[in-house]
């Protein structure tokens, strides 16, 4: 199955860069992180899927996810429990 790339675009203000204080590639880089952060977030795009779409390898995504102060696993203490309740199970 070959890939299509497809571009999308969204008009902005410049003077929105301007407070920003951001080129257009800088902005473009953050706003394709977040977005893929949020994807991530949500569970809509893996790890992997959400690092294509922000533009980075796999390992150098979690490497910003940490910069940012960002969970790279999210779980809830029920299911932390769950977890470590299986490991017990399996020794």
């Amino acid at each position: 199955m070959s890939k299509r790339t497809i571009n999308i675009s969204f008009p902005i203000e410049e003077n929105l860069l301007n407070s920003l204080k951001e080129t257009e590639a800088e902005f473009t880089k953050n706003v394709r992180f977040s977005t893929a952060l949020l994807f991530y977030r949500k569970g809509k795009l893996s790890l992997g899927k959400a690092a294509e779409l922000a533009g980075y390898n796999r390992l150098s995504f979690i490497e910003k996810l940490q910069e940012e102060k960002e969970y790279i696993f999210d779980y809830s203490k029920q299911e932390m429990d769950e977890v470590f309740a299986d490991v017990t199970r399996i020794k």
